[in-house]
């Protein structure tokens, strides 16, 4: 069992029916999937960055991401309909855990200059998203193979709809947020 899963159900679940009163156990928020996407803008310039971008997510998530392809032609860009400009992949149930476990303990703390992820970035239903400069964070990208830096979106996807709950949740989980002041 992932060690994120075993501390949300013997820890995490207590503490928050006891904060916010919940009756049922299954009415505390929890994590539902967690989402990558990496915008390679460009891609049209050399089609081998979305092979790149392939390879570094799948060695990053543990599963092969799909490859996200332009909805429509916007000539300002240099655009054109179904040009594949990006790749993502949803990560769900034990796998989530892990990613979400090496985030908190080993990718985050290695950004430079770091100091904590802002509150700021819910999205009002109670999930949350934050970028990442660059792949390189991640331990599993090799640094002689890799061809270009890129960054990359995440966003925690929590059942429930409520902010306060989703970051109540993600700190009992050990997620480094700012300090207020």
């Amino acid at each position: 069992m992932a060690r994120l899963l075993e501390k949300y159900n013997k820890e995490v679940v207590p503490k928050m029916k006891e904060k916010f009163g919940y009756k049922n156990p299954m009415a505390v928020p929890k994590l539902q999937k967690i989402t990558l996407n990496m915008g390679v803008g460009k891609a049209m310039e050399n089609k081998n960055r979305i092979e790149h971008a392939v390879r570094d997510m799948e060695a990053i998530s543990g599963q092969k991401p799909i490859v996200t392809r332009a909805k429509k032609a916007v000539a300002g860009f240099k655009l054109r309909e179904n040009l594949p400009i990006g790749v993502k992949v949803t990560i769900r149930g034990k796998r989530m855990y892990e990613f979400l476990d090496r985030l908190i303990a080993v990718v985050l703390p290695r950004i430079k200059d770091f100091r904590g992820m802002p509150r700021k970035s819910f999205d009002g239903r109670g999930n949350y998203s934050f970028g990442l400069h660059e792949q390189v964070t991640f331990p599993e990208i090799n640094l002689e193979n890799l061809e270009f830096v890129q960054g990359m979106d995440v966003t925690l996807t929590l059942t429930g709809n409520d902010d306060e709950a989703s970051a109540e949740l993600l700190t009992l989980f050990g997620f480094p947020f700012r300090q207020q002041k």
